[in-house]
């Protein structure tokens, strides 16, 4: 697998957990007590998504997300 670059979403949740979720791919997201932790664990997660994609022969999403901040 090439080295690729993702988008992540950081947020913490209720019980201070860092939650990281990946929105170009669907269900991918891990958590972790700090935001490095976060970070590392969704680093795992994605390699393991596209990985697991691969081997059933699926096509990879392509990183198309995109973050707009909203004042309302």
């Amino acid at each position: 697998m090439s080295k690729q670059t993702r988008q992540v979403i950081l947020y913490k949740d209720e019980d201070s957990y860092w939650i990281a979720e990946c929105p170009s791919l669907k269900g991918c997201n891990s958590q972790g007590k700090t935001k490095e932790e976060a970070l590392s664990n969704i680093k795992e997660a994605i390699s393991g998504y596209v990985i697991a994609l691969e081997e059933d022969g699926l096509s990879v999403p392509e990183d198309d997300f995109e973050t707009f901040l909203v004042v309302v």
